[in-house]
């Protein structure tokens, strides 16, 4: 490669600064100076030491040093960064008195900043990433093995069976600058993400910090809470999501209260029929399951559907839901109880063979502490056993 002059560097640094952010409340200036500060301050957590001038050092260590070199130089850049240069990099005012040969103003410093570097130019780069490719390689490398990795497991396998069964929920990340804490997760590139720690905060110059947080790859980094924010924005990941806390409000309860959304009713059905399997089994053959209509209404022609045995039935016991999709916990009680459905074939009014679903020979007290189990969430550390008819861990 030839020789490239700091000059020519610095023309490349409209990658660095170029790329649009939405509204922050801060200038468009004031957004690629701390932009481009954070990538200086990783640079620096990274190898210990100042980005460096010098054909021996990395062409974008050359960038660094440049830019840090200007924002050093300008007092503009100076204001925008007093509250978040914590480690002292930007150094005291008068070290960089004599780096720059006049204060640029506002516009003097955004040309400076543009991509005037013609297409032509023979010390423009090329075949060099752009700066969203760099930036997402920068922060997998960033990423190592997490040595306590085993503490974490467990949470991401209860949070992805909690999104199974509805118990938690995701949302389009919509951008802004929410506050993060700990505990809080995420969904970013197809991965389950959980901030395990926030190790400062910088509150100062808006919400800002530095976090710890663990992938459920078995990987973790270290990265502030802005980096954090954007690689969860639209534009970095059109499938980023936020994964919602534990619901507050019950999803069990005898009574709807202000503020719940009710989502339906577990029912359990015992048949009339006379069938002599379902007589002989009449007392622990039940029908789960869960609507968001009326009960009495949805089995009032049971007599003439397969569904429920073509018999009428009686309702033996039911429960309000709240905050919940009623059908992942549809899907999760069935799924509890596999071992015990009923697999029965019926002839229809028609006498056409029919196989109705839902229904398990599981007696009525071990359904309602399945519903307990799920209600206080320890029913992933049990099992239901057919042959005894209750619970074991």
């Amino acid at each position: 490669m030839s020789e490239i002059d700091d000059e020519s560097l610095m023309r490349e640094l409209a990658e660095d600064f170029g790329v649009e952010e939405k509204p922050t409340g801060r200038s468009a200036l004031e957004q690629r100076v701390l932009a481009g500060f954070e990538e200086i301050e990783r640079f620096v957590e990274q190898h210990g030491r100042l980005p460096l001038h010098g054909d021996g050092c990395d062409i974008f260590e050359r960038l660094y040093a440049v830019r840090l070199d200007r924002l050093r130089a300008s007092p503009e850049c100076r204001a925008v960064l007093r509250d978040v240069d914590a480690k002292g990099i930007l150094g005291p005012a008068s070290d960089a008195a004599g780096e720059a040969k006049a204060e640029p103003d506002d516009a003097e410093l955004l040309a400076a900043l543009s991509d005037y570097a013609a297409e032509d130019d023979v010390t423009k780069l090329v075949h060099v990433r752009t700066h969203e490719e760099r930036a997402a390689a920068e922060e997998i490398a960033q990423r190592t093995p997490c040595a306590d990795f085993d503490h974490f497991r467990p949470v991401f396998e209860k949070v992805q069976r909690e999104l199974d069964s509805g118990v938690r929920t995701t949302s389009q990340y919509v951008g802004g600058n929410p506050d993060i804490n700990e505990g809080d997760l995420f969904i970013i590139g197809g991965q389950k993400v959980l901030v395990a720690e926030v190790i400062e905060r910088l509150e100062r110059f808006g919400p800002n910090g530095r976090v710890r947080v663990i992938y459920d790859n078995g990987t973790e980094s270290e990265m502030l809470i802005r980096s954090l924010q954007r690689s969860m924005s639209r534009e970095a990941d059109a499938n980023g999501r936020r994964i919602s806390p534990l619901t507050p409000a019950p999803l069990f309860a005898e009574a709807e209260e202000a503020g719940d959304q009710q989502s339906g009713r577990v029912y359990v059905l015992r048949s009339k029929s006379e069938h002599p399997y379902v007589v002989q089994n009449r007392a622990i053959l039940h029908k789960i399951g869960v609507t968001g209509g009326d009960i009495k209404a949805r089995v009032a022609s049971a007599k003439r559907d397969p569904t429920y045995l073509l018999a009428d039935v009686e309702v033996v016991a039911s429960y309000l839901l709240a905050n919940i999709d009623r059908r992942k916990l549809e899907a999760l009680l069935h799924r509890v109880f596999s071992g015990a459905r009923v697999d029965m074939t019926l002839k229809d009014r028609f006498g056409f063979d029919v196989a109705p679903e839902e229904w398990f020979l599981v007696p009525l007290p071990a359904i309602d502490e399945a519903i307990q189990r799920i209600k206080d969430g320890s029913i992933d550390r049990f099992r239901y056993d057919p042959r005894s008819g209750g619970f074991a861990p």
